[in-house]
């Protein structure tokens, strides 16, 4: 058995062990082993469905050290106007890239990639069964969130012989052999999945869209990053603040903050109950809403030719019909747990939605600060969205976040510094002006009362 030694043990090749082992290159002299059971670096996205894209900026994804995608305002489609959203092959050449033109030349990383972690240092290979030994200094566990895609999960729901059920993966050459469609699951996956069937000329009326649940979703004009952006950036952060301290109940705090652009749904005629950060242009959310055959009657437990049986009720199915399983959970919702603990480090989001910064943020607290104590107090955790109350747990913990962040200065600098802040490198920083500053008493007036009503609003639903 082959017995080596590192300083950092990261297990996972997917974006938090990518972008935590680029910022120790950058910060530290330190010496990494990467381990993944995949044969390439890129995590989940290996077994994505073709059709996938970030449905945020690309300035806010990846690694610190280089860009992803040139920057480019998209001119046609539905996302015109804003900034490019990556798609999987951009996805997966920027880590394919990272590891073979930055890791493995520094000489501080190994990599061993078609390998599982069995734990207490051993890292077997999943092609030749040959063990090898590490000792570590530290282990960065990635695997926490324990994500589940559609092609790889198994569903909850049975189907009977002759019906034809899919992952997203194999729809683009599926769809050519079928005219009627159904649509399983309420997640950023399915809003993917008829996003792709409508732009390939499929008629709405052609699609069924099974959906347990609706969802509030984030206007992706108000997150847009860069100079060019950091007013109207601004502007909804104020405006957020502001609603969030107006709201007399949770259900007025939605009606406020879709009001004011911040958060949209797909059908107006329904009062959503989930969040869990899908972020679409109001141009996605339009298309989205052509499709008029919803069936709200909870999770579909079972398929037969000519019928689908639900949580809540049995309704009539097309037997030629192609169901596309959306249902898979994404990332597992599981409480947060400190991020440094002993030799452990637990990545995960620190604010919502925002993975990668998250990532690199960790490896930059554990790098350039000593003692345990202050390195959870600068990492503090936020619990992954799923239902409405969740969008005000996240803007409290991102208030919070930002206030600690605030108090050190270097820290502050690092973060408005960094690539994933959304700013380029060498963009210029917008200058201030009178309106500029009015913003910014909006945000500093509404902030405080913001905390003390999200707070009683969250009392109140218990």
């Amino acid at each position: 058995m082959e017995t080596s030694s590192t300083d950092y043990l990261i297990v996972g090749a997917g974006a938090l062990g990518m972008i935590f082992a680029d910022q120790m290159l950058s910060e530290s002299d330190a010496d990494m082993v990467i381990v993944d059971r995949r044969a390439a670096p890129g995590g989940h996205w290996i077994d994505a469905y073709p059709f996938v894209r970030l449905h945020l900026p690309s300035a806010y994804y990846g690694a610190g050290s280089r860009d992803l995608g040139t920057g480019r305002i998209d001119e046609a489609g539905h996302n015109a106007g804003l900034y490019e959203l990556a798609s999987l092959p951009e996805i997966l050449a920027h880590f394919d890239r990272l590891m073979r033109e930055r890791f493995l030349p520094s000489g501080r990383v190994r990599y061993f990639p078609r390998s599982e972690y069995l734990g207490e240092g051993r890292i077997r290979s999943l092609v030749s069964g040959e063990e090898s030994q590490v000792t570590y200094r530290k282990i960065v566990d990635t695997s926490y969130f324990d994500i589940r895609i559609p092609s790889t999960h198994t569903p909850s729901f049975s189907a009977e012989e002759g019906v034809a059920v899919i992952p997203p993966n194999a729809l683009p050459e599926r769809a050519k052999d079928f005219r009627r469609f159904v649509l399983l699951g309420a997640s950023k996956t399915a809003m993917d999945a008829g996003t792709w069937l409508l732009q390939a000329g499929v008629d709405p009326s052609a699609i069924r869209w099974v959906r347990p649940r609706d969802s509030w979703l984030i206007n992706r004009a108000t997150i847009q990053p860069g100079a060019r952006f950091q007013m109207a950036f601004s502007a909804n952060q104020a405006a957020t603040l502001e609603a969030a301290a107006a709201a007399s109940d949770i259900d007025d705090l939605f009606l406020l903050l879709e009001a004011a652009g911040v958060l949209m749904r797909i059908d107006r005629s329904v009062t959503p109950t989930m969040f869990r950060g899908a972020t679409l242009s109001q141009g996605e959310a339009e298309l989205l809403a052509t499709i008029t055959d919803i069936v709200r009657l909870g999770h579909v437990t079972h398929i037969a030719p000519d019928r689908l049986t639900l949580d809540q009720g049995v309704v009539a199915a097309n037997p030629d019909a192609l169901y596309i399983d959306c249902t898979a959970m994404a990332f597992a919702r599981r409480p947060a747990i400190p991020v440094f603990d002993g030799e452990r480090i637990t990545p995960q989001t620190l604010r919502g939605g925002v993975v990668c910064l998250s990532a690199a943020l960790i490896a930059h607290v554990e790098a350039a600060y000593e003692g345990e104590a202050l390195k959870n107090h600068l990492c503090t955790p936020v619990t992954l969205g799923e239902d409405r109350e969740d969008w005000l747990r996240w803007t409290l913990a991102d208030i919070a976040a930002g206030a600690r962040w605030a108090e050190d200065a270097d820290l502050r600098k690092w973060i408005g510094s960094h690539r994933l802040s959304g700013f380029r490198a060498g963009e210029a920083r917008p200058e201030t002006t009178d309106e500029t500053r009015a913003i910014s008493d909006r945000i500093r007036i509404a902030r405080p009362a913001a905390v003390a009503n999200l707070r009683r609003l969250l009392g109140a639903a218990g």
